[in-house]
Formats: C-alpha cells, sequence, structure tokens
C-alpha cells in the first residue's frame, strides 16, 4: 500500500471566534464533529489581522473534546525567534501536529520576516523539534493563485515536502480530475506523502464567490450558474450544494484519496449531511 493509498479518515478545520457566541458556537460544532472520530482538527490564523494569541486560545478549547488538534503556523511576518517560542509552548503544552504555511502579508506590516516560504519554515520547524511534530503544508490542485504557473508550483510544493512534511492539504476545488492530476504529477516527482483533498461544504453562493475568487479555486461554470440562478432561495442553494459536494467526496475516495479534509467555517450541519451521504 503506497502512502497515497494509505487511509487518514476525516478532519475538520476551525477559524479562531472574535466574539462570545462564536465561541460558544464553536464549542457546539467542535463537540457534534468530534462523534465521527475525525483524526485531527485544525484551527487557522484568526482572520482581519488578529493575533496569535487567540489562535492559541482556540487549538486549547478545541483539544480539550481529547481530540488531536493543530494550529496553522505560518511565516510571513514572524521573526526565529517568535517562531522558536510559539513551537517551545506547543510542544510543552502537549500539542504534537502542526499545519505549516507561508501565510499572506497582512495589511500595514512592514517586514515579510526572516522566513519567506513555506519550505523554510518546514525546515526550520525540523531543526528545532526534530520529529516532534507531524507536519501538514498546503497543496493547490489547481495552483496557487500567486504563482506564474502549473509547473512552478508544484515544484513548490515538492519542495515543501522534501523539507520534512509529513502530509498535504489541498486547497478546496469542485473538480475531482484537477485533484487526480495533482497527485499524479507529485507522485511522479517522488511525492509519497499523503496528499488529503480539502473540501469546502456549499451553503452561500455569494460567500463561495468570494472566497473562490480571493483563493484562486474556480467553481465549474454549470456549478456558477445552476447556484446563480436560486437567487435568495438558501434552501435549494444548500441542497444543491450537499448533492454536489457529496459526489465529489464520494468520488474522491473512490479513486483513492487518503481521507477528507472540511473547511467547517464553524458549522457542524453542512458537514455532516455531506458525510452522511457517503457511502
Amino acid at each position: 500500500m503506497s502512502a497515497q493509498e494509505h487511509p487518514l479518515g476525516i478532519s475538520f478545520e476551525f477559524f479562531p471566534p472574535n466574539t462570545d457566541a462564536g465561541r460558544e458556537k464553536l464549542l457546539h460544532t467542535r463537540d457534534a464533529l468530534a462523534e465521527r472520530n475525525p483524526r485531527f482538527f485544525s484551527v487557522t490564523y484568526g482572520a482581519g489581522g488578529s493575533t496569535q494569541a487567540r489562535t492559541i486560545h482556540t487549538v486549547n478549547s478545541v483539544r480539550e473534546c481529547g481530540i488531536n488538534t493543530a494550529p496553522h503556523l505560518s511565516c510571513i511576518g514572524s521573526e526565529k525567534t517568535q517562531l522558536r517560542d510559539l513551537l517551545n509552548q506547543y510542544r510543552d503544552n502537549g500539542i504534537n501536529s502542526l499545519v505549516a504555511l507561508r501565510g499572506d502579508l497582512p495589511s500595514g506590516m512592514g517586514g515579510i520576516g526572516e522566513l519567506r516560504y513555506a519550505n523554510e519554515l518546514v525546515e526550520f520547524i525540523r531543526a528545532e523539534t526534530g520529529d516532534h511534530f507531524e507536519i501538514a503544508v498546503a497543496a493547490y490542485p489547481e495552483a496557487h493563485p500567486q504563482a506564474p504557473s502549473f509547473e512552478h508550483d508544484l515544484q513548490n510544493f515538492v519542495r515543501k515536502v522534501q523539507a520534512g512534511a509529513n502530509l498535504a492539504i489541498t486547497q478546496y476545488f469542485f473538480s475531482a480530475d484537477a485533484y487526480f492530476h495533482f497527485v499524479e504529477r507529485a507522485q511522479a516527482l517522488g511525492v509519497e506523502a499523503p496528499i488529503v483533498p480539502g473540501i469546502m461544504p456549499i451553503t452561500n453562493y455569494t460567500k463561495l464567490a468570494r472566497f473562490s475568487d480571493a483563493c484562486g479555486a474556480d467553481i465549474p461554470r454549470w456549478i456558477r450558474k445552476q447556484l446563480e440562478a436560486y437567487g435568495d432561495d438558501s434552501e435549494s442553494i444548500q441542497a444543491f450544494g450537499e448533492e454536489v459536494v457529496s459526489n465529489l467526496c464520494q468520488r474522491l475516495l473512490e479513486g483513492g484519496a487518503p481521507g477528507l479534509h472540511f473547511y467547517t467555517l464553524n458549522q457542524a450541519a453542512p458537514t455532516l449531511k455531506v458525510l452522511d451521504n457517503l457511502k
């Protein structure tokens, strides 16, 4: 059994809430999704320039349910001293998984930092902590929006894995063929680490279009047109989205995907509906 065929199960991503109501909601979401025995939860950097402290707080509250929880760690805008302190803090708290990312430069921030790329961050984590952390990195089946070409982006991905990453989680997509093509090309270049498809449930067309335009994820024309046709009919949008994403997940699993990583947006119901539809 190759690494890509080895089953990793399911995992779920959360973002750090910035209100008491949001924090309360996240705990209910966590509990509902924990019942599905995920391999891990992950927690992103807070949106809107919020601090790393909120990520740490969210990680600590999420992992109280006993599920392994992986904080996202970005190198852009951070110095090695800060990253070293953070790694030590995570290690001392019993955290053993990380999602290592380049990150985006927040507006108004001056320097890029000492580490410019995710492969440099992975190398730094390995140099500082050895094999303590399981490290996940990002993959872009449709290429990173800032990459000059698919080939260039693929080489960047290979460098991240060679630097010491254990697995990869993809940007979300709606074309299974894009995923399978990316995996095939990566494996041809010697990548053996599992490449887990990232899944975005469809619940709101306006938000999905905005997210997708920002991160370079393609919404196929037939999906866009159908979602546009529903207008403000949220019930039809959600039913159609559930069908599209469930069929995508089924095809990915049947094609050998090693697991599924859901971008939950701190909601349980859309993800649970998809999981219930899978054979």
